[in-house]
């Protein structure tokens, strides 16, 4: 297909108006084609490259550049375009648990971190079947535990439950190679094959698990992530994590068709992270609490994002006491601030973007790189509008380079889908949450101090 410059400019702009729940400005293709060509040099490769790419994956290639400015433009960029489409130079991470690991506020984490790293790489390699990398990654994370073992236990808060965390992982770490090991002596493809790697891809299923467990006991005891006390009077996620539980219905009564297999119901388990995202994450937790997402229908499906959160009737959101801080919406609703955490910083900012701070281009602590990774809703030029809208991001490295889109840092991201992600290929507008609950993590939520 044939994309006019005009029109690469139009879905470049947009794509920040594509995640405006609420209201969505539209401008004229030739004003803007006029504005880009007196301001071009203002705006950020990374952000006009990346909503170009949203827009077609081959866009690039198809460029009628019919002016020299832009044609200038577009050579010089065409290999970072290329890397940010396609993620080379840098592998994305697209593990939800993995980011959230990486999420966790551990002191002094260097040694555990390559230790992650060395524990996720042996699951790449059994996907992938690079059998002796794997191998060779058993050997390693073996090592780790005998060398760096006892600095790990010194860095938990109950070293002796460490010290058995440990303990089981280097038991796990012997049937897994001897899995990876059988899988060698069969025919590439073959039953026997895949019946090996299977299990032990079990088992460093289990090994992660662990490490997860490992890592969480590294978060120092009665950490709590700092927020200004102007949103003291806003419910918070204050020193955890939540698990939530949404199950959805087909609208008429219909199934979901996950690659081919038919179900009832869709059932996603996601983790509200409130080290991370403290406001934002209690929230969401509070409002799940509540009921308020119960019988609540899907209202966008777009092939980008799934969308709710948006009530029957005038209000745009829950309609609650609203904090000093930023206020209500004009039918009444709770609004709570823009909430931003970069990674280096002491913890989130608040009432702005990454843009508005001068800062883009700069890593967040969650980013948007997961498929069902979970984003707070806002008009598009107010970053204090949110109230209860979200939406699930159906992320693609492809269309969506991490770390190089206009998501990160422009919207909260607080959370992930860890489990059931895959039925947000078929959910769909209309189709209902029949049941949202709070599984774990209720300790953690904090009712403001002049509580509704």
């Amino acid at each position: 297909m044939k994309f006019s410059t005009a029109a690469i400019i139009t879905s470049t702009l947009s794509t920040a108006a594509a995640f405006s729940p609420i209201s969505t400005t539209h401008t004229s293709s030739t004003a803007l084609h006029a504005n880009l060509l007196k301001n071009v040099e203002n705006f950020s490769k990374a952000t006009l490259l990346a909503g170009a790419i949203w827009a077609s994956p081959t866009l690039l290639n198809n460029v009628n550049t019919d002016n020299n400015l832009i044609q200038d433009f577009v050579s010089t960029t065409r290999v970072e375009a290329k890397e940010m489409a396609s993620g080379s130079g840098s592998r994305v991470n697209k593990d939800p648990e993995s980011l959230l690991r990486l999420g966790l506020p551990i002191p002094k984490d260097k040694e555990v971190r390559k230790f992650q790293s060395i524990i996720e790489e042996i699951r790449q390699d059994v996907q992938t079947k690079r059998k002796s990398a794997a191998l060779d990654g058993v050997k390693k994370s073996k090592s780790t535990i005998k060398s760096k073992g006892a600095e790990f236990q010194k860095m938990c808060r109950e070293p002796t439950k460490c010290a058995e965390i440990l303990s089981t992982m280097d038991s796990k770490l012997d049937p897994l190679a001897k899995e990876v090991a059988a899988s060698q002596d069969f025919l590439n493809g073959s039953d026997q094959e895949r019946a090996a790697l299977d299990k032990a891809y079990g088992y460093q299923d289990e090994l992660q698990k662990l490490l997860t467990n490992l890592e969480e006991q590294m978060v120092p005891e009665g950490y709590v992530t700092p927020v200004p006390n102007d949103y003291d009077d806003l419910v918070q996620l204050k020193g955890g994590r939540a698990t939530v539980e949404f199950v959805l219905k087909k609208a008429g009564g219909g199934v979901f068709d996950v690659e081919g297999v038919n179900y009832d119901e869709a059932k996603m388990v996601m983790v509200i992270d409130g080290f991370t995202a403290p406001v934002t994450g209690g929230n969401f937790v509070d409002l799940v609490q509540k009921g308020f997402y119960t019988n609540m229908k899907i209202q966008r499906s777009d092939g980008f994002v799934v969308q709710t959160g948006d009530p029957d009737g005038p209000a745009d959101g829950y309609v609650g006491t609203p904090g000093k801080a930023v206020g209500k919406g004009k039918h009444g609703e709770r609004l709570i601030p823009c909430e931003i955490f970069v990674k280096g910083d002491k913890g989130p900012f608040y009432e702005s973007t990454i843009e508005d701070e001068g800062r883009g281009g700069q890593a967040t602590v969650l980013p948007f790189s997961s498929y069902g990774a979970m984003g707070w809703a806002r008009e598009e030029y107010d970053a204090n509008s949110g109230s209860s809208q979200f939406f699930w991001l159906l992320f693609d490295s492809d269309l969506t380079p991490a770390g190089k889109n206009v998501l990160d840092g422009r919207y909260p991201c607080f959370g992930y889908v860890v489990k059931g992600a895959d039925f947000l290929r078929d959910i769909k507008e209309d189709d209902e949450i029949v049941s949202a609950k709070v599984l774990d993590g209720l300790e953690f939520l904090v009712q403001p101090k002049a509580s509704e």
